[in-house]
């Protein structure tokens, strides 16, 4: 972290330390010819809670961690304001969450080039991942971290691999190879028994370098335009207002965070900016439109014999893992709860897999403010969320204030096609469930009678209980024009020139599963997009 004047000059400035800022703050000042301030609302992510690979279950709901969000009341989901966690912390999102690796489907990419994203197609994507990753086999050589935990996860979960042949469903070697389909281990951002998020992989490095500056506690309060050009910003930072002017300003804060900057800056719809006394200095109407995210139900059982419980459900064996832990670097504490998943098909007459699957060896609870409250009696998870779904939401300021939070409308199960993904989700739990691998190992389901619930009944369960996955995305996404998104297919804002958005904001469509890496990627090929352009 480097000192500022309150006024500053840089080629590039990056606003948000988190999945995507961390990437492009290592690219830009690789060659050291340009310099860069990243800017970064949180602080410092070297913290115990959040190296503990399950330590995510504290830093979830930790409010110097996170910015503590709340959807608006969901009437699809019951009238329900759903918690939406996101990262306040250098590594943003990648700092707090779960830690899985989840490349996305081919044609996820393939519809994003189809939505207007040129450039942006599986063959570019998958180019783009291999130069990203090194996996614990010796494969790659990125600075993304893929580790198979295999080894390390409960023996419980070997049930849930045998119940997906039993069910049909299959298995896979790996969910992130070409083609995979079926339940398989999952892959994690660890290494060495710790969190490797986005700060790890890019960030350290590039802190070496002197042409990045970092600078954390500094909230962004608006872009700096000259006429159709962003020339800069305005930030505070330990109660001192700054301006800092650049070539370029990228928006790497997130699918709320990006919006609600760009709409507080006088870009977004004009309606919305005049009902809040902002001058309007670009009419764009899609800024904080065509929100997706996805929704997942979760069935949890009693077990007849020993899970995660076992462990993280009693203080004795919290003590037992911390001691092997601390010795070892390896065990329950170095392994997501998030064990066992993959991407499977709702029924026969799907095209191709449509829901993800997690199989998680303990069974707990989520309060509405965060907190996870581990059963302690045995147990375990069934979840399924669609892969793509098809409501989309939006986010909108609240006033000119930048401190008060955006209104986050997810609108979901908006369509059709979504309430029926909604009941084929469960539909397939039930047939994991009642194999014989599962019904050998339980005692009963949390909800009684799930194996007999019908389809009316199935989606009342959804609204009643289902919850985001916490995967935002496509609040400013890339298209063809205004007309029908925020920036271009190199990540340009329509309409003005230096300022883009590279975050997961920019996905024209959600992806079939877990953003974290798909928004590295994206990253990594805006950087390469940047530098061309800059050249």
């Amino acid at each position: 972290m480097t000192e500022a004047p309150s006024q500053q000059q840089y080629d590039f400035i990056i606003v948000g330390a988190g999945s995507a800022g961390c990437v492009l703050a290592e690219r830009l000042t690789r060659s050291g010819r340009h310099r860069v301030l990243l800017l970064e609302a949180g602080g410092s992510d070297r913290k115990f809670w959040i190296k503990l690979p399950v330590g995510y279950a504290v830093t979830f709901a930790r409010a110097a961690l996170n910015w503590g969000d709340h959807a608006a009341p969901d009437v699809a989901l019951n009238g329900r304001s759903i918690y939406w966690p996101r990262g306040r912390v250098v590594g943003g999102s990648s700092s707090i969450n779960a830690m899985a690796y989840v490349r996305g489907l081919p044609h996820d990419f393939d519809d994003w080039a189809r939505a207007g994203a040129e450039g942006w197609n599986w063959t570019k994507a998958r180019d783009t991942y291999q130069a990203l990753e090194t996996h614990s086999d010796g494969t790659g050589d990125g600075p993304v971290w893929v580790q198979d935990l295999s080894d390390q996860m409960h023996p419980f979960s070997d049930r849930f691999l045998q119940a997906a042949q039993e069910a049909g469903l299959g298995t896979a070697k790996d969910m992130n190879a070409e083609g995979a389909e079926g339940l398989s281990h999952y892959r994690s951002t660890v290494r060495g028994g710790m969190r490797w998020s986005s700060a790890d992989a890019f960030l350290r490095p590039a802190l070496r370098r002197p042409n990045l500056t970092l600078l954390t506690r500094a909230e962004v309060q608006g872009l700096d335009l000259e006429g159709a050009r962003v020339v800069g910003l305005q930030y505070t930072r330990g109660g001192q207002r700054c301006t800092a002017r650049a070539g370029e300003v990228i928006l790497s804060a997130g699918a709320i965070n990006s919006p609600q900057l760009l709409q507080l800056s006088g870009i977004g719809p004009a309606d919305l900016l005049r009902e809040h006394g902002i001058e309007v200095r670009h009419n764009l109407p899609q800024v904080g439109e065509g929100l997706q995210d996805h929704l997942a139900i979760s069935w949890q059982f009693h077990a007849r014999e020993q899970t995660l419980n076992a462990v993280l459900g009693t203080l004795s064996g919290r003590l037992r893992a911390g001691a092997a832990y601390a010795l070892t670097r390896r065990g329950p504490l170095s392994v997501p709860v998030n064990q066992i998943g993959g991407f499977v098909r709702s029924g026969a007459d799907a095209q191709a897999p449509n829901l993800q699957l997690f199989c998680n060896p303990a069974s707990y609870e989520i309060t509405p403010k965060g907190k996870v409250v581990m059963d302690r009696q045995q147990g375990y998870l069934l979840s399924a969320q669609p892969c793509r779904p098809t409501s989309r939401g939006r986010i909108r300021i609240r006033s000119a204030d930048p401190r008060e939070r955006p209104l986050i409308e997810a609108n979901s199960l908006a369509t059709p096609e979504d309430r029926g993904m909604a009941v084929r989700a469960s539909r397939v739990l039930q047939r994991l469930a009642e194999t014989p691998a599962l019904k050998a190992v339980t005692s009963g389901c949390k909800t009684k009678g799930f194996a007999d619930i019908e389809d009316e009944a199935l989606l009342e369960a959804f609204r009643a209980r289902a919850s985001t996955v916490y995967h935002p995305t496509c609040t400013c996404r890339m298209g063809e024009g205004p007309q029908d998104s925020v920036v271009d297919g190199r990540l340009r804002v329509h309409g003005l020139a230096g300022l883009r958005v590279v975050d997961a904001s920019a996905f024209p469509n959600i992806t079939s599963g877990n953003t974290n890496a798909p928004t590295m990627m994206l990253a990594a090929r805006a950087a390469d997009l940047i530098l061309q352009d800059s050249s």
